[in-house]
């Protein structure tokens, strides 16, 4: 998950630098988790506003989420089941030793 530092709701109302910033690191995270974890391709997403499914609708934020053909992962939108193959934990361990 990306955000930036101002807490803010919309993505209209970030100023030109935080948009290049932003999309900067969005940039950084996928090179990063494609050396890592070497996944088929990515859903990157915003959610704006709670009716929209933001979970933390004062502070925009975007997700970054790995797929791979086959993968039964998904952004619940009905549901809060999601199928992870490995802890949390290792992924993180995973992507900070490359950082």
């Amino acid at each position: 998950m990306i955000a930036p530092y101002r807490h803010i709701a919309n993505l209209q109302d970030l100023r030109d630098e935080e948009v290049k910033e932003h999309f900067d690191i969005i940039k950084k995270g996928l090179d990063l988790l494609k050396e890592v974890m070497e996944p088929a391709g990515f859903n990157i997403g915003l959610n704006v506003g709670k009716v929209a499914g933001a979970g933390i609708a004062e502070h925009l934020h975007t997700h970054i989420v790995p797929r791979w053909g086959g993968d039964t992962n998904f952004m619940p939108v009905l549901s809060d089941t999601k199928v992870i193959p490995e802890a949390l934990t290792a992924t993180y361990q995973k992507l900070r030793a490359k950082l």
